[in-house]
């Protein structure tokens, strides 16, 4: 699994919106979610740091938690019903694959971390890192990020 490896990441600072539901909602709320973000991506006026689109993500055995953001400094004022977060920073395990092929990227990710002997860091948040070309919005690169245990 030549597209495992370990990152460690800092302290990410995002703003963005959310969808908490059942799983068997998503993608499509996920992908609704992220295109209403994008839509509204002129309101930050600038203030994003990147064009990557950050999705950090909880869940538990009925529901999660699905965000849309950009890594920005702190705001003084934000876009009415978007919310100012701080992911603290971690290693992770990541693989990089496409946003068509999500799901084989999560189980070639959880299979690596199997063989390794990794451990997902309980109640930190994993993270699906889009680099969007808006140009190409059929088929973009993603990496996958599971925080993981020291």
């Amino acid at each position: 699994m030549e597209n495992c490896s370990i990152v460690t990441k800092p302290a990410l600072h995002l703003v963005g919106i959310s969808y908490c539901g059942p799983y068997s909602s998503f993608p499509d709320e996920a992908i609704r979610l992220q295109t209403e973000f994008l839509a509204r991506k002129h309101e930050l006026n600038g203030a994003s740091q990147s064009t990557i689109l950050f999705s950090p993500y909880f869940g538990n055995e009925a529901f999660a938690t699905y965000w849309a953001c950009y890594e920005v400094q702190h705001l003084e004022e934000l876009p009415p019903g978007m919310v100012q977060l701080t992911i603290p920073g971690h290693r992770y395990a990541m693989v990089a694959c496409s946003n068509k092929r999500i799901g084989e990227g999560y189980e070639q990710l959880n299979a690596w971390m199997n063989e390794n002997g990794l451990k997902k860091l309980a109640n930190a948040v994993s993270i699906e890192l889009f680099y969007i070309d808006e140009q190409h919005w059929e088929e973009e690169p993603v990496e996958l990020l599971i925080p993981l245990e020291d």
